[in-house]
């Protein structure tokens, strides 16, 4: 019979790398189930400097391979694999993957979410090809070039700001009049000279073959089109929870967010999730860390009080 765990998480990030934390200092069982990287989304952040006791010069990568050896020395058991299927309505939680099957008297979701594609034409043919989603990953390949921002939320204000490091120059691309993000953001965004701003459009096409080679903005006000040639475009418009495989199963919104209580419970006994796959406010590391915790804490409770 195979080995059963007293908690299996699904996700890496920052709530199941602080979901493992907390159940393995509990002396709990955890096993800690990653398909990819272990960090999530935050390997892709150059800059952490709004995580409380952030260190000088923390980075996403440095902040997730500290937060994994520190769960790791308290016992937590690490596996790259990806689930497929699971049972999840009894009392023993079964989770399969393409080779093996796991078993867990509680499971913790954290499986995040992924940026949302923007839905202009030819995104996907030029995806990687000079439209990213990662501005700390593909920004030293736009040195000295012209790149567009689309977006007007924290996420986008703060790439934008990230890019006037290698940029020429960077004109945010914002369908409203105002920005959305927080207003120290916006301060550093307008002082900064390398970056403008383009009010009431959209994103409505990519020029290019190979390459891209410019994008046609619609101004929503006016109803006209326009071309803006630049080398390279940011697209930042928001995220799609990593929830498919819970379709069906647990209670979501019409997002396909996971719906928890404020102890991370979900609708299914013995089941919680945590992070930026779940119903919230604020999607930042510091509340996914929070969120971790949380469901570890409430795990170790339940199998207490089985």
């Amino acid at each position: 019979m195979e080995h059963l765990y007293d908690c299996i998480i699904i996700g890496g990030g920052p709530a199941g790398l602080s979901a493992g934390l907390y159940a393995a200092r509990s002396k709990m069982d955890t096993l800690l189930i990653e398909r990819a990287k272990y960090g999530g989304q935050i390997t892709t952040t150059d800059e952490l400097d709004n995580y409380p006791g952030s260190i000088e010069n923390c980075t996403g990568a440095s902040l997730s391979e500290r937060m994994k050896k520190q769960a790791s020395d308290f016992g937590v058991k690490f596996a790259k694999d990806e689930i497929v299927d699971l049972d999840i309505d009894g009392a023993i939680k079964v989770l399969k993957s393409k080779k093996e099957t796991y078993r867990a008297r509680t499971i913790i979701i954290a499986t995040g979410a992924n940026p949302r594609l923007s839905g202009f034409n030819n995104e996907r043919k030029l995806r990687g090809r000079g439209i990213s989603y990662c501005a700390t990953c593909d920004a030293d390949f736009f040195t000295d070039l012209d790149v567009a921002v689309v977006g007007g939320g924290d996420s986008a204000i703060t790439e934008a700001i990230y890019l006037t490091k290698f940029a020429s120059s960077v004109t945010v691309i914002h369908r409203r009049d105002a920005l959305r993000a927080t207003k120290s953001l916006q301060e550093r965004a307008f002082n900064n000279p390398k970056i403008k701003f383009i009010w009431n459009s959209i994103v409505v096409g990519a020029v290019g073959d190979e390459i891209l080679e410019g994008l046609i903005l619609k101004n929503k006000i006016t109803g006209e089109n326009r071309k803006l040639k630049v080398d390279g475009c940011f697209v930042f418009v928001g995220y799609e929870p990593i929830s498919q495989l819970f379709k069906g199963k647990l209670t979501m919104d019409d997002r396909n967010y996971i719906i928890t209580d404020e102890d991370m419970k979900t609708n299914i006994s013995g089941v919680f999730a945590a992070g930026d796959v779940r119903e919230k406010s604020l999607r930042q590391v510091v509340t996914a860390a929070a969120d971790g915790a949380i469901a570890a804490t409430t795990a170790e409770s339940y199998i207490e009080e089985k």
